[in-house]
Parts: C-alpha cells; sequence; structure tokens
C-alpha cells in the first residue's frame, strides 16, 4: 500500500514541471506564422530568414499589377460614395 502511494506522489512530482526548466526547454518544432503547419526547428529558421529578406521590398513589388489596379479602384470608389451616394 506504501508502494502505491509513493508511486503516485513520483508521477505527480513528473507531471508538475517547474517554471524555471520550461523556460529554459529548446524547442525542436515549430508552427509556421504563414499557414501553420508543423515544422522542423531549421525548416523554421530557413522560413523566418526568406521572410526576413523581403523586408527591404516595398510591399507594391509584391502585388501583381492587376491586383494593385483593382486595389487602387476600390479606393476610388470609397473616395467618391462620401460625396455621391
Amino acid at each position: 500500500m506504501n508502494s502505491s502511494a509513493e508511486t503516485q506522489s513520483m508521477s505527480a512530482f513528473q507531471e508538475d514541471v517547474p517554471e524555471e526548466v520550461l523556460r529554459v526547454e529548446i524547442y525542436t518544432d515549430a508552427r509556421s506564422p504563414i499557414d501553420g503547419k508543423q515544422l522542423t526547428a531549421a525548416e523554421y529558421a530557413e522560413l523566418m530568414e526568406k521572410l526576413r529578406s523581403l523586408d527591404g521590398i516595398p510591399p507594391e513589388a509584391l502585388v501583381s499589377p492587376k491586383i494593385r489596379e483593382v486595389i487602387d479602384l476600390l479606393r476610388l470608389r470609397k473616395f467618391l460614395r462620401q460625396f455621391i451616394p
């Protein structure tokens, strides 16, 4: 009977990991910030490097001219609706 109580206390101790230990835990997997897929640490680092390389590019260069034209027309429509309901 004593051994079962001892086993329960050991399992409770193992389940309750201190916060200090959790803070220094090394993550080996992550989720993609784009679509939420599971990634390994190497894939995540590679993806983040690609995203950082896009920081210097203006957003207009990332959008096709046709979509940019549609966005401009929607902005014009929104502006005109203020005066012509």
